[in-house]
């Protein structure tokens, strides 16, 4: 009569196309654009514009307070991970959490 131990639940990591979120978040964009799709390397080669950055630094400052945007077509950068946004949908402002999923993607609305 063997006693099966019980499997421990372990989470798994998020791998980005196969780099480690911790390995992300160490390195340089430059480093990490030859990751992105071409959009997005498109994107960031030409510059963000005045709006995306002040999304970010309005990010940066209140982690915990929810800025509203209409930018729906922001790349989500490695910093803003764990923080939450207000998406407009025409309508009202949706709280979306910006997850470790959503890098190197746009925003979601749901």
């Amino acid at each position: 009569a063997e006693v099966q131990q019980k499997k421990k639940w372990t989470f798994r990591k998020f791998t980005y196309r196969g780099v480690d979120l911790d390995q992300r978040l160490g390195t340089s964009y430059e480093q990490l654009t030859p990751l992105d799709s071409a959009r997005q390397r498109r994107r960031l080669n030409l510059g963000l514009r005045r709006k995306q950055h002040s999304l970010l630094t309005r990010l940066r400052k209140a982690k915990e307070a929810v800025p509203p945007t209409h930018l729906r077509a922001m790349i989500i950068l490695l910093e803003p991970v764990g923080s939450m946004v207000g998406v407009y949908n025409s309508k009202t402002f949706n709280q979306v959490e910006i997850k470790a999923t959503h890098s190197s993607r746009f925003i979601p609305l749901k």
